[in-house]
């Protein structure tokens, strides 16, 4: 006899429904487990294992296929929820040639916290990423979908505070 109790569903009706609409626009239920992955971290902010049960039982697949997809990506944090703002600081080679490293240590001890964290209110979680993709305009920062090019440590330390206000 098992003295954990069943967890309780993740997915809500509404996220059930967003999936659910998927489903016809794509060749095979197992293609929208990328748009799944995305709703469910769009409203809770990180992944938890119970939702990627539940996204592969509602798209007739073994979880294991959906965590494949999920780990692949390494975007979608599983153990904790993010802040509102994800803030990216690229280390690639150009970056980190133009300062991205400090630019990273900078805002740690700006907001203090370490990558991979959330500030204490909840509102950044500080990450580092690969390569953004726009190494003319290094360093850069990724806030959430918005790309800050050329980033100085005073052009971060308005950037934290806009965040901030939001």
């Amino acid at each position: 006899m098992s003295t954990t109790a069943p967890e309780k569903p993740v997915l809500t009706e509404e996220m059930i429904a967003e999936i659910k609409a998927f489903i016809p626009r794509y060749p095979s239920k197992q293609a929208v487990t990328l748009p799944a992955l995305h709703i469910v971290y769009e409203k809770l902010r990180y992944v938890p294992l119970t939702a990627v049960v539940e996204i592969a039982r509602l798209l007739e697949l073994h979880p294991s296929q959906v965590q494949d997809t999920l780990s692949f990506y390494g975007y979608f944090p599983q153990k904790k929820p993010c802040g509102k703002t994800r803030m990216w600081v690229c280390r690639s080679i150009s970056c980190a040639l133009r300062g991205a490293d400090e630019l990273l240590e900078h805002l740690s001890h700006k907001l203090d916290v370490h990558p991979g964290e959330t500030t204490a209110d909840g509102k950044i979680t500080l990450e580092y990423a690969e390569c953004l993709g726009a190494c003319e305009h290094a360093p850069c920062i990724l806030a959430d979908t918005v790309l800050h090019k050329s980033v100085s440590q005073p052009d971060s330390d308005k950037l934290v505070a806009e965040l901030k206000r939001k």
